[in-house]
């Protein structure tokens, strides 16, 4: 009989979109991770930054356990989205450290709490600030699981590398012509679609 176990299972999902979002930096250029690739400026390292402060918000700070990591693009007054991308004195080691850093003071947190316990989101509107340590865990997997996406479609874009992790693209198999057939079908279906409407 299998026993129920919360925790590990929420770990199991939050660590497979960590690893996720790291990998998509493997193999890429200073350059690379960096660039802007979409109207709003979505990045690769910029990703990894946001979901390093979530991180530390959400399973830190908000439970009483902030981590003394100095976040200053989150403080009052700085610029927007500053935590969306990274400057150029701010190193992938730097970020990717950070990153590590994040997991393992949230790690600790969920490891020491229990998963009722409630916390205070101090951003949140007063009144309507509390959640517990398990909504605040969801919403954290929720959220570095949608930038894990985000950073499929960027690295996509960026040499073509798909997939969850090395070794499982989780695609359809197929070679670049099949692809491209595929493509030019989708491509014919959605303006087929678009004049019969």
């Amino acid at each position: 009989m299998i026993t129920p176990d919360p925790k590990a299972d929420l770990h199991t999902y939050l660590q497979s979109a960590r690893d996720a979002l790291l990998w998509k930096l493997e193999g890429l250029s200073e350059y690379d991770i960096r660039r802007p690739l979409t109207p709003t400026g979505t990045n690769l390292l910029g990703l990894v930054k946001h979901a390093a402060g979530v991180e530390l918000g959400y399973l830190g700070d908000v439970f009483g356990r902030p981590s003394g990591e100095p976040l200053p693009w989150l403080d009052e007054g700085a610029e927007t989205n500053a935590d969306m991308w990274a400057t150029a004195d701010e190193s992938r080691e730097f970020v990717v450290g950070l990153y590590r850093r994040a997991w393992r003071h949230a790690d600790a947190t969920v490891e020491a709490l229990a998963l009722d316990t409630v916390g205070r989101v101090p951003w949140w509107p007063d009144g309507r600030d509390e959640l517990t340590l398990h909504h605040a865990v969801v919403r954290v997997i929720a959220d570095t699981h949608r930038h894990a996406g985000h950073a499929d479609i960027v690295r996509e874009l960026l040499d073509g590398a798909v997939g969850m992790s090395k070794g499982n693209d989780a695609v359809a198999p197929g070679d670049s012509a099949w692809w491209d057939t595929y493509r030019s079908r989708l491509e014919r279906a959605a303006r087929e679609a678009d004049q019969g409407a």
